[in-house]
């Protein structure tokens, strides 16, 4: 490997080291000092590179790529605030265990601390959000030293996917000249091609990671504690790559438990959907006027996250049941702290494990308790919202106890799940988004990958996150997100021009935060009209002309299913900007809701 100067010499020993440990891709934002880098990596025949023009989009794109992929990510950017915008999303990778690779440029040691432009202290920037930090030290054309490069970008990739995965950060200083100009004498033309090139097409240093697992007589133990008549199998968001569907089936086929399935979770849709008993509209009926007439269950397993549902959580503290949390990592996260057993283990191995120990299937009449919920609970929803193929008139129960009408926006969600292609990559964003494909989107055997930035569930980054899960798949992209989702992240928008991803965005517009009407506040006001709902009145029109995107503007179901089928079939991007009143959204959720449990409780 021949170079002009030694700080092209180090960035291509670090962009090489990149592509032989299975980097595909790397998302950079403009600037002078991240030059040997960039440059390297743009060079580099088996790296693609995404140019980001904003930091904090930057990182929200690869969060989303790495998210969908469950590959590492690495961003590039230049010294001083750049690397801190990364930061909502390095907390974000790291609550939600995507694997990430931060190369910050930095000015040289002795400029630091001195009042030098553009310089800030980018030591341990992201505190212990990260798996592991490094300072590099600066480039020189030493075999030792590059060797040290190799290895420290060998072990930062192994880091970052290790358990858990999450975003690593590795500190480069760079001093002058950045460009690749020739400098007479500064790379030694005997220099060891070992220390150069690497060893032939592998990464400097193979990491072989074990997987966590129990012993047999763990399992044993755990088959016969789940060998009981009445269980859950509770599958939370998933970490990237996410539970194999086949294991857990296999375990549910055993247990004869139902799998209560969180849209994020890799579990709501499929084809192990039509052979089990999967539910999703738990969220809707689980109020403590029904199951309290219910048997409580004996055991529960959970993989994955914390659920998105509120209801679930709660109901799953009000039972007196054994709960088994797996976690590769060991880590706690069960707010509600009822759970009773902490199982450090690979889920899918795990799960498949248990499959054949198990003694069972437990009770059908406990599975067919909760089909026979969730199919009443579907049956109120579609009576109040639609059968999913003609809209109801204006003078359906989808009008407001005020009278104040509109789309109901959990429709929103269903209606992607009717009309969505396969496969379809789906990101819905927090607040109301995916609270309502939680309880609006029920199990079906299609192929979606549905994805959704719940770590931290923030409302930032998500355009970007959604077009950078768009650039790993050449499945269909659909976003639906909220209007101040939207706002916030508007200037993403821009990779759908230079990264070349198309998406169908659904843009539900209810002039504000309408989350907050979930919530007490929401009769106090003032301050709740102008300090939480915070109406804007924004038109997003121009928007879409800035980025040269499809636009249509709808009010209504029937105008939305035509939008959203035109779009998908038309390819490019489009925003649908649905207009719907969060006021009488949210009245409507909870009259469903009370309709839902009175037919359980009859």
């Amino acid at each position: 490997m021949t170079a002009p100067n030694r700080n092209a010499l180090w960035g291509r020993a670090l962009a090489d080291e990149l592509a032989r440990g299975g980097v595909e891709s790397a998302v950079v934002s403009p600037g002078s000092r991240s030059t040997p880098l960039v440059t390297a990596v743009d060079a580099h025949d088996d790296l693609r590179v995404f140019s980001v023009l904003d930091e904090r989009s930057a990182a929200y794109f690869a969060l989303g790529r790495a998210r969908r992929t469950g590959a590492v990510t690495p961003l590039i950017c230049t010294s001083g605030t750049a690397a801190a915008n990364y930061h909502p999303a390095v907390i974000e990778a790291n609550r939600g265990r995507v694997p990430l690779l931060l190369l910050t440029a930095d000015r040289p040691p002795e400029l630091r601390d001195s009042g030098a432009n553009q310089t800030v202290d980018q030591e341990k920037l992201y505190g212990d959000a990260v798996r592991w930090y490094k300072d590099l030290p600066e480039p020189e054309a030493d075999e030792r030293k590059l060797r040290s490069l190799r290895t420290t970008v060998a072990r930062a990739l192994a880091e970052a996917t290790g358990t858990p995965s999450g975003p690593v950060h590795l500190n480069c200083p760079f001093r002058k000249p950045l460009e690749p100009t020739p400098v007479e004498g500064d790379v030694p033309a005997d220099l060891d091609p070992l220390a150069a090139v690497g060893r032939d097409d592998r990464p400097f240093v193979r990491t072989t990671a074990g997987t966590p697992q129990l012993d047999r007589a763990d399992c044993r133990r755990l088959a016969a504690a789940l060998s009981v008549e009445r269980g859950l199998i509770v599958a939370g968001p998933a970490d990237p790559p996410g539970v194999d569907p086949q294991a857990v089936t296999a375990l549910a086929h055993a247990t004869g438990f139902p799998i209560l399935a969180d849209p994020l979770s890799g579990l709501r849709f499929g084809g192990h959907t039509r052979v089990t008993t999967t539910v999703g509209g738990y969220d809707g009926y689980l109020d403590p006027r029904v199951t309290d007439d219910w048997p409580e269950p004996d055991a529960v397993i959970r993989f994955g996250a914390s659920p998105t549902s509120k209801r679930l959580r709660k109901y799953l503290a009000r039972t007196d049941a054994r709960q088994f949390v797996v976690d590769p990592a060991g880590a706690w996260r069960e707010a509600e702290f009822t759970a009773t057993d902490l199982l450090v283990a690979d889920p899918s191995r795990l799960a498949g494990r248990l499959a054949e120990l198990v003694d069972g299937p437990g009770d059908a009449a406990w599975r067919e308790r909760w089909a026979a919920a969730d199919r009443t609970h579907a049956e109120v929803v579609d009576e109040a919202t639609g059968d999913g193929v003609e809209p109801r008139s204006t003078s359906s129960r989808l009008q407001a106890d005020d009278g104040a009408g509109g789309y109901f926006e959990g429709a929103v969600l269903a209606d992607v799940a009717d009309l969505a292609p396969e496969p379809t990559t789906l990101v819905v964003s927090n607040s109301n988004p995916v609270r309502d494909a939680d309880r609006y989107m029920s199990p079906i055997a299609a192929g979606y990958t549905v994805l959704g930035n719940r770590g931290a569930s923030g409302i930032d980054g998500v355009v970007s996150t959604a077009l950078g899960a768009g650039s790993a798949t050449t499945d269909h992209l659909t976003l639906v997100i909220g209007d101040l989702a939207y706002y916030h992240d508007s200037n993403g928008l821009l990779s759908v021009l230079r990264c070349g991803v198309e998406a169908t965005i659904v843009l539900v517009n209810n002039d504000g935060g309408g989350i907050f009407h979930r919530l007490p506040i929401e009769s106090f006001d003032p301050p709740f009209t102008e300090s939480f709902k915070t109406p804007h009145g924004l038109d997003f029109e121009p928007t879409t002309d800035l980025y040269d995107l499809g636009y249509a503007a709808v009010d209504d179901r029937e105008g939305f299913r035509d939008a959203y089928a035109e779009s998908v079939a038309s390819g490019g991007t489009d925003v649908l900007d649905v207009t719907t009143n969060a006021e009488a959204s949210q009245r409507t959720r909870e009259r469903l809701v009370e309709e839902t449990v009175e037919r359980l409780v009859e």
